[in-house]
């Protein structure tokens, strides 16, 4: 096809312009651009909040959890030290560390409920990034044998603050004269920490490995070992060699295991909307070649009269092809920033909207988020935008072909 020329372009740009007998032909375009602008938009919004949710989840997750849990198949391990000198050595590894978890009921002020102790050492939990800006209240430089530090949504629940006393019951028994007996202590709220995930911030209860070791009866032992690495989609790398390194007596657990369900889910949610949002435009699309096809067959006769005047059927298939093209490309380019600025600005959007209409619109409770993530990606939306433009493009090929395939001398005979 040749390159557009001057003709062509004021032809197109004339047709663009409908006259008042041609006014559906224009609403039929209107609708069309309004349409693609619409399916871009919705596009990018979506995969721009998949993609933050994703971001934000991986983050939280591996970064609260660690990349890697070193276990014994024996239950304890009570050589944790030693585990940990091995995997500190091993190319990738940032940082290794013993930790105790374990189940308890916490109570304070008259109210009871589950929670997650995590029993770590003092310097290894105030080098955790995970809490890094994100304390509450209180500081981690007393973190020691009668402390803990909780999450703020556990701090709610239970209505306590800094300094407040909170009971740990244990769910092992102990024999006492008075029969067995729940273990229970007593610890002061050190700080209270809040990494904007509801799962973490409303069970999580962390204190000293050596007090954990005392509480749950594991002494000079701990559950195992946590271990991070610089990258962590390199984990099968490390599981191979840390296993050779450590024989057969230990397992390891990565985070892609223990959030396979969610990583599942995310994903296949994520391209099955990509799917679904793009028949938007594709039906879009197909609404530019129903009005090409009204807008060839109403210019029957001047595509006639500009044959015979010596236009090549090439002139007026650019002349139809660009007309249908600018509806298209503009819609695309106003569905660009429409989705641009919405994924962008999305959490606010979604608090003036929360404050308008006094509804919920992401709870904290069920996304496992406490803000509305969104994370663009150029090379996402720069598909999206060739796709559409693509799209458009191939719907204005058969309207354009039609037109240039037209006999004038049929067409003037019966106009």
């Amino acid at each position: 096809m040749a390159a557009f020329g001057t003709f062509e372009r004021m032809m197109a740009t004339r047709y663009l312009r409908a006259r008042r007998q041609e006014g559906f032909i224009s609403v039929i375009a209107w609708f069309s651009l309004i349409g693609i602008a619409l399916g871009v938009a919705t596009l990018i919004i979506v995969m721009s909040v998949m993609n933050g949710f994703r971001h934000e989840l991986i983050t939280r997750i591996v970064g609260f959890n660690g990349h890697v849990t070193i276990y014994s198949n024996a239950g304890p391990v009570p050589d944790y030290d030693e585990v940990t000198r091995s995997v500190r050595g091993l190319v990738g590894v940032t940082s290794a560390a013993p930790i105790i978890d374990g189940q308890v009921m916490a109570t304070a002020s008259g109210v009871a409920t589950g929670a997650l102790v995590r029993g770590v050492r003092s310097e290894d939990l105030k080098s955790r990034r995970t809490f890094d800006g994100k304390l509450r209240s209180g500081k981690l430089d007393t973190f020691d044998d009668d402390e803990v530090v909780i999450g703020y949504r556990l701090s709610q629940k239970l209505r306590v603050g800094v300094g407040d006393k909170l009971t740990l019951v244990a769910p092992t028994f102990q024999a006492t004269a008075l029969g067995s007996l729940p273990r229970t202590r007593a610890y002061t709220i050190g700080a209270i920490f809040d990494v904007g995930m509801a799962e973490i911030d409303g069970a999580y209860v962390f204190m000293p490995l050596e007090a954990a070791q005392v509480f749950f009866r594991l002494p000079e032992a701990a559950s195992g070992v946590e271990v991070m690495l610089e990258n962590p989609t390199r984990v099968d790398e490390f599981r191979a060699v840390a296993q050779g390194r450590l024989g057969p007596n230990y397992r390891l657990f990565d985070w892609q295991q223990a959030n396979a369900s969610i990583m599942n889910a995310v994903k296949v949610e994520r391209n099955v909307m990509f799917l679904i949002l793009t028949l938007i435009i594709l039906v879009a699309a197909f609404n530019i070649i129903s009005s090409l096809i009204m807008l060839v067959k109403d210019k029957t006769r001047d595509i006639a009269i500009l044959r015979t005047m010596g236009a090549t059927p090439g002139a007026v298939m650019r002349v139809f092809f660009m007309s249908g093209a600018a509806v298209g490309v503009l819609g695309t380019v106003a569905g660009f920033g429409l989705g641009l600025s919405f994924a962008l600005n999305i959490e606010t959007i979604r608090r003036w909207i929360e404050k308008l209409s006094g509804a919920e619109l992401f709870s904290a409770e069920i996304y496992f988020l406490s803000q509305l993530p969104s994370r663009v990606e150029p090379p996402e939306v720069i598909a999206v935008v060739l796709m559409a433009i693509g799209l458009c493009f191939l719907a204005t090929l058969y309207p354009s072909w039609r037109a240039s395939r037209l006999d004038p001398v049929e067409a003037l005979r019966y106009e």
